[in-house]
Order: C-alpha cells, then sequence, then structure tokens
C-alpha cells in the first residue's frame, strides 16, 4: 500500500473519528470539576462565557477568558495535549494567503490589522475552547436533554441525536467496506482508481444511510420514541450548582464590562 494511498488516509480518517469519540466519552465520565456539575449549569455557564468573549473588545480580557477556560479544563481531566489538537491547533493551521509587504509599498501590516486579527485568533479560540469543554465534560445524551430544558424544539434535538448517532455508524460502515476493498487489492492502484472506489463507496454508504434512517425511524417510533432524550437519572440543581452559575455569569459580566472598547 502506498504511503500516499487515498484509501489509506480515509481509513486514518474513520479510525481518528471513532477512537475521537470514545475519548469524548470517557473524558465525560471521569471525575473532574466540571462533571460534577449539572449539565444545565456547565450549558448556561459556559455558553455565558462564549457571548462574553464575543462581546468583549480588549485583548487582554480575552486572554484571560481563555486562561480561565484552560484551567477550567484541567481541573476537569482535559489534557493540554487533547485541547491543542482538537481546538488549537486546527486555527493556527488554517490555509490562507500570507501576508506580506508588496515592494511599492502599496500594502502593509498596519498595528491595528495585526491587533484586529489577534483580536479574532483570541476570540476564536476562547470560544472553540470553552464549547469544546462543554462536549467533553458532558455525555451527549445529558447535554441533549439540557437543550431541552431550555425550550430547544423537539424536532432541533431530535436531529442532533440521531446526527451524532449514526455518523458514528456510518462511519464504521464506511471503514469496513474500505479495508474490505483494500484486503482484496493485490499491489499498488493508482489515484484515479483510488478516487473511483472511494467515489462508488461513498454512493454505496448513501445507500445504506438512507435505508438504515427509514428502518430506524420505523424502530424507534413502534418503540413509542418521540424526539425526547430520555436517562433513569433526572437533574437536580444543588447549592454548588447554584454558586457555579452564580461565578460564571459574574465572571460573564465583569468580561463584558471590562471588555468594552
Amino acid at each position: 500500500m502506498s504511503r500516499h494511498s487515498a484509501l489509506a488516509s480515509t481509513l486514518v480518517g474513520l479510525s481518528r473519528a471513532l477512537a475521537n469519540a470514545l475519548v469524548s466519552e470517557t473524558i465525560a465520565r471521569k471525575p473532574g470539576l466540571l462533571q460534577s456539575l449539572d449539565p444545565r449549569t456547565k450549558l448556561v455557564g459556559l455558553i455565558g462565557l462564549v457571548l462574553a468573549a464575543a462581546l468583549s473588545h480588549r485583548i487582554s480580557v480575552i486572554l484571560a477568558l481563555w486562561l480561565g477556560s484552560v484551567l477550567l479544563g484541567l481541573l476537569s481531566g482535559v489534557r493540554l495535549r487533547i485541547m491543542a489538537t482538537r481546538v488549537w491547533l486546527p486555527v493556527f493551521l488554517t490555509r490562507g494567503t500570507p501576508v506580506f509587504t508588496s515592494p511599492d509599498g502599496n500594502l502593509q501590516i498596519t498595528e491595528q490589522g495585526i491587533t484586529a486579527a489577534v483580536l479574532l485568533m483570541a476570540r476564536v479560540e476562547t470560544a472553540a475552547t470553552l464549547t469544546t469543554l462543554l462536549a467533553l465534560s458532558t455525555p451527549w445524551m445529558q447535554l441533549l436533554k439540557s437543550l431541552r430544558a431550555f425550550g430547544i424544539p423537539q424536532e432541533v434535538v431530535m436531529m442532533l441525536n440521531m446526527t451524532h448517532r449514526y455518523i458514528f455508524v456510518l462511519a464504521e460502515s464506511a471503514s469496513q467496506m474500505l479495508e474490505s476493498r483494500t484486503s482484496r487489492t493485490v499491489g499498488v492502484l493508482d489515484r484515479r482508481t483510488q478516487r473511483g472506489v472511494i467515489a462508488r463507496s461513498a454512493g454505496v454508504l448513501m445507500g445504506k444511510s438512507i435505508e438504515i434512517g427509514n428502518d430506524v425511524y420505523i424502530a424507534m417510533h413502534s418503540r413509542g420514541f418521540r424526539g425526547d432524550a430520555k436517562l433513569l437519572s433526572e437533574f437536580r440543581l444543588t447549592s454548588k450548582d447554584l454558586v457555579a452559575i452564580g461565578g460564571f455569569l459574574l465572571v460573564a459580566i465583569l468580561a463584558i464590562w471590562m471588555g468594552r472598547a
């Protein structure tokens, strides 16, 4: 198999996606600061901090929020390596046009431009870190039930539930299809043939997804499912949750006030 094989790259990507999902569920069930809070508390608090980062105009305030989010992650058992590979590095590795000064002097990098770029990047990093902490510290079904508790439409929650659950089923099916095709291949396929194999596999997978969707809908509807996330345990706000909500909102309000231009 070629080192740069398209089939191999696709298989690696699918395997990483499934592994990341397993890691997220493992972290959500570990003991930690955020894991000990009610899911509704985390939803309100972390989204409030995201809004504070978006509304602040001072880089120092946004960086303080970012450092706070990193500390929250560490106290919740989320290692720096996970935050770096999932949140921080993808922002810096985004492709774009290089910035330079033209020889004729018509194009110049200004202090205001650098400030705007750093401000935008700081906001993105802070918001992405906080939302990732919310997803990593909360089991998916608890997060969906929290959304319903705040009045998010049932149809939206159901679509999120089905998408999250069965995207991994389809990813595993695609991985098995490509792995089966690769194991039956003698020699190295040229790039055009590999692209053809992937395209045909995508078509088969689309047909499977439609079939699985219909079967799952009929099965769940016949068993009484109506779109709400059901859990054996009920949500209960404790004094710790109330203190956490107050702390989150206080920090968010202070950040917005201090971050005014």
